[in-house]
């Protein structure tokens, strides 16, 4: 699956003098459904929908305005479209799109494993989702939806097409460090952390989330392939400070793991260091990670460190309309 041409140092996105480093907030907010068993298009539950009210309260209380990619059950219930219809009128968040192709209408496709990385479907088919999901967000937010994230980042060939084609100007579907081909997705493997343009001409640019590698072997860290190593060795590799593959998300990743991550990130000189996880681990019981009420509150304490540890650095929160303002075009 090939999204776009890997970037050349000519395509990088270059930033005013005073925009500096900065870190952006994005939550994938969808549906909950069993992350152990085969995906499937009903069955799934809307009970975390309302937690991210709790969320938002902690970002507005450390001055971040978050990137909420939404999907099509959450923008069709009518809690998700008060919540985020509300947030983005006052302006206390940003809202874009995040297309789960498999409880995403028009339903045509079998629901299996290949099907659920959208760019592998016709792309008429991914198109017609695409829009009927943006116009979705557009009519409950009124205004264009700012961003794109492919569920599962299974961005495909027709992807940009669609961004160009819909005007969406920033894609976050990279993960970048992290390879997806063994279950029919994308190899974002060699893939940059740096934003890049994907067209200069139209002004898409691509902020990729990101991960970092750590350890004595880190800069030949493309040369390995974590994703399909097993995990005893993973973690003798880890635990011998040899290579350990560490993103910015509260999702598997401890305190010290992710300061080590953004760390590295900083001294780097990446600009954007995007951080980012799935809604359903703000209430417990629907992702592997947050299990447990002393989970939820471990959660919400891994954000308190982050984001206190982030002002001690000097790293201001950012935004895609202040990332958009200080693009040097």
């Amino acid at each position: 699956m090939t999204f776009a041409r890997l970037p050349g140092k000519d395509d990088f996105v270059r930033f005013s003098p005073e925009f500096g480093q900065r870190y952006l907030v994005t939550v994938d907010v969808e549906e909950e459904f069993d992350w152990t068993r085969p995906i499937e298009r009903e069955g799934y539950s809307l009970e975390a929908v309302e937690a991210i009210n709790d969320f938002q309260k902690l970002c507005e209380d450390y001055g971040v305005t978050p990137l909420y990619l939404v999907d099509w059950p959450v923008i069709s219930d009518p809690r998700g479209r008060e919540i985020y219809g509300a947030l983005v009128r006052e302006g206390r968040a940003e809202v874009g799109i995040q297309l789960h192709p498999w409880v995403n209408p028009p339903f045509e496709e079998e629901v299996n494993q290949r099907n659920t990385y959208a760019g592998n479907l016709p792309k008429e088919l991914e198109r017609a989702k695409f829009f009927k999901l943006r116009d979705a967000i557009a009519e409950v937010t009124g205004k264009q939806p700012i961003a794109y994230r492919a569920g599962r980042y299974g961005i495909g060939g027709e992807t940009l097409n669609l961004l160009r084609e819909a005007g969406v100007l920033y894609d976050t579907s990279v993960r970048a460090n992290f390879d997806y081909s063994k279950a029919e997705g994308p190899d974002f493997s060699q893939y940059p952390l740096e934003p890049y343009w994907l067209d200069r001409k139209l002004g898409i640019v691509e902020l990729p989330v990101t991960s970092v590698y750590w350890g004595l072997l880190r800069r030949q860290g493309t040369l390995f392939p974590l994703a399909q190593m097993a995990g005893v060795t993973k973690s003798l590799m880890a635990r011998g400070r040899l290579l350990e593959r560490i993103s910015l998300t509260p999702e598997g990743i401890s305190i010290d793991e992710v300061v080590r991550g953004i760390d590295i990130a900083l001294d780097d000189g990446l600009p954007v260091l995007n951080f980012s996880f799935h809604s359903p681990s703000l209430k417990p019981g629907y992702t592997p990670y947050v299990r447990k009420d002393e989970d939820v509150t471990a959660f919400y304490d891994w954000w308190h460190h982050v984001l206190s540890y982030l002002a001690q650095r000097g790293v201001k929160p950012t935004s895609i309309a202040d990332i958009d303002a200080h693009i040097l075009r």
